[in-house]
């Protein structure tokens, strides 16, 4: 069906929403995945884009908030968000339109824009188009600046100056290191050749940072119109998001931020003090990973969090400042990625492979461990010494005052930052998908932290698995698939005439048909009808008891497109995009689901909204 979302269509599906229970209906897409209006497809898409704004418009009454990735700069070489900057913005989320017209004083021309489309590789694609985007992205910005600093505007350059000046803390660090990549040509710091540039702030002796002050000075006027220039990009970024999410807050839609576990190259270069030398963040080997997963991101040290005293160390006021900053610019909240990345990491030796025997381990639960006993939490007596050191299982009988010091980082800078921001703890979403040790599970519980349950990851020989429909709790937030996972279009059709298809079925059956007279007959239907098994699998995303439901862009537009595949690299990942047409799609049939999810309630519930189900039909 086209979803047409007229005013009383609307109101219908909410009410429906609300008597199933939901409090928060999420929708989520990447920033780059946003459609172009008409004429405007540069090849990569963003809510700050005329055609941004018109999905927002398009979703305004239906979602209560959209949930996007990480926003963060990636480096040239990786198109993956959740390998961003912590601080600065990705400069392919700037609408270039925009600086077309009179509000930004046509610091781009027109032509140069209408080139830009034209040229798209990609324009007749829902892809993005990466390697011709940078390029051109870049070269049309450094277009912006030069006339920009040209304007006589005293407003604008005001509130340049003044974002700058608020701004400096992190914004400094972040323009020097674009500068010393012109310098180094490369925005990899590893393989920059300069010992000195590689090591400006972290200096180990008193001489060093004598002489890397002047090193810094050096570039910084070398380089002083670069690094103005990166500021300027910043600016746009923050003037054009704050335009954006004034919009979705006048349509009572919220945004929520993703905070991705990693830190980026920039950031390692920029804080590179505050990071475990030597120590690389991943996963432990597990049933995805016989070797696990190798990440090789930067390791935040322990002794940097906190003080003595309890207070916030240089690192803590660093990770506090980032979390403020997200609240601050998403009423909506934070998703926060790979959870058990916060509260109980998993690190392993820079060169080796994330696995106990090549010296890997939990960073506070591995108190045996010749060099990292020096951060454990748990004690040795705490161990399971059955169980290897990757088992989630493996410490066990933590005290009161243990849970606390696991959970130290969570209470005292994401929810600290949450409240300061006039937020509660029900704003702060934890990705707990995958191995959940012991310790971090009992963080969470302390806490009263919502996790998320992929029904997709059901494992249909368990009656007990949280991700099983009966079993999801309302604190919850549930979807069929992250930007991970094959749409469910494709797991209907993956499980359709196979065995693993038919305990699905069952199970679905089991907690959606419980009063059926007729299961059997529902059970063959479904296990060889893909289209009514994803139909039914969507009515049990609804059915659930889960307060927070969340939809994938890909799931709610049924595209038969997986967006990312984990562990592998190539055109495909990231950049599947809504068509520009997206108005005219079919999406998911939401009264026929929402009426189905209300009959699986049971014949009393579904007696207590007859008048409901008949205005769903009237819908349909």
């Amino acid at each position: 069906m086209v979803c047409t979302l007229d005013k009383n269509r609307v109101n219908t599906i909410r009410k429906a929403l609300q008597a199933l229970g939901k409090k928060n209906f999420v929708f989520i897409m990447h920033n780059g995945s946003f459609p172009a209006a008409e004429g405007e497809n540069t090849g990569f898409g963003t809510i700050n884009s005329n055609g941004g704004k018109n999905f927002i418009n398009y979703a305004a009454g239906l979602f209560d908030a959209i949930q996007m990735g990480p926003a963060g700069k990636t480096k040239s070489s990786d198109s993956s968000p959740y390998t961003g900057t912590i601080f600065s913005n990705n400069p392919l989320f700037i609408d270039l339109k925009a600086l077309t017209t009179d509000k930004w004083h046509n610091i781009l021309s027109a032509e140069t824009f209408n080139n830009i489309v034209e040229n798209n590789p990609n324009k007749n694609k829902n892809r993005t188009s990466y390697s011709y985007i940078l390029k051109k992205q870049a070269e049309a910005l450094s277009e912006a600046y030069s006339n920009f600093i040209k304007l006589d505007d005293k407003k604008l350059n005001k509130e340049f100056e003044s974002y700058k000046l608020e701004n400096d803390s992190w914004l400094d660090k972040d323009s020097l290191y674009e500068a010393l990549s012109i310098e180094h040509g490369t925005d990899f710091w590893p393989n920059w050749k300069s010992k000195t540039d590689k090591n400006l702030f972290n200096p180990k002796s008193n001489e060093e940072k004598i002489e890397f002050g002047k090193r810094i000075d050096e570039i910084s006027k070398k380089y002083a119109k670069d690094i103005d220039e990166y500021k300027f990009i910043q600016f746009i970024l923050y003037k054009q998001n704050l335009e954006t999410r004034k919009l979705a807050d006048s349509k009572g839609i919220k945004m929520i931020a993703d905070r991705q576990v990693a830190f980026s190259d920039r950031d390692c270069w920029a804080y590179q003090s505050l990071f475990l030398e030597g120590w690389c963040l991943g996963c432990p080997p597990d049933y995805f990973s016989k070797d696990g997963q190798a990440w090789g991101f930067p390791v935040i040290n322990p002794e940097k969090l906190f003080n003595n005293d309890g207070s916030l160390g240089e690192a803590g006021i660093l990770m506090k400042n980032l979390f403020k900053k997200m609240f601050k610019e998403n009423p909506g909240g934070v998703r926060i990625d790979h959870i058990v990345g916060l509260i109980d990491p998993w690190v392993y030796k820079a060169g080796k492979k994330p696995m106990p025997e090549q010296g890997a381990g939990r960073l506070y639960s591995s108190p045996e461990h010749p060099e990292l006993k020096q951060y454990a939490i748990a004690k040795i007596e705490d161990l399971d010494d059955t169980l290897t050191a990757d088992n989630e299982k493996r410490v066990k009988n933590l005290s009161k005052e243990q849970i606390k010091l696991y959970g130290r980082l969570i209470e005292n800078i994401v929810i600290a930052a949450a409240k300061e921001e006039g937020l509660t703890k029900d704003s702060i979403v934890c990705e707990d998908l995958g191995t959940l040790t012991n310790p971090v599970a009992a963080v969470m519980k302390e806490y009263e932290l919502q996790g998320m349950k992929l029904t997709q990851f059901t494992v249909p020989t368990e009656a007990e698995d949280p991700y099983r429909c009966k079993n999801i709790t309302p604190k919850s937030w549930a979807m069929v698939g992250t930007h991970d996972n094959q749409p469910v279009t494709l797991w209907a059709k993956k499980l359709v005439h196979t065995h693993e298809g038919y305990l699905h079925v069952k199970n679905l059956v089991e907690d959606l048909f419980a009063e059926a007279a007729n299961q059997d007959e529902i059970i063959v239907k479904m296990t060889n009808d893909e289209n009514f098994l994803k139909e039914t699998k969507l009515v049990e995303l609804f059915a659930c008891k889960a307060e927070n439901i969340q939809i994938f862009f890909t799931d709610f537009f049924n595209m038969d497109e997986t967006y990312n595949t984990p562990g592998t690299s190539g055109d495909k990942n990231w950049s599947l995009r809504l068509p520009d047409n997206f108005e005219s799609m079919q999406t998911i049939n939401l009264p026929l689901l929402l009426k189905k999810a209300i009959i699986a309630r049971g014949k009393v519930f579904t007696e207590a909204n007859k008048q409901l189900i008949e205005e769903l039909d009237e819908i349909q």
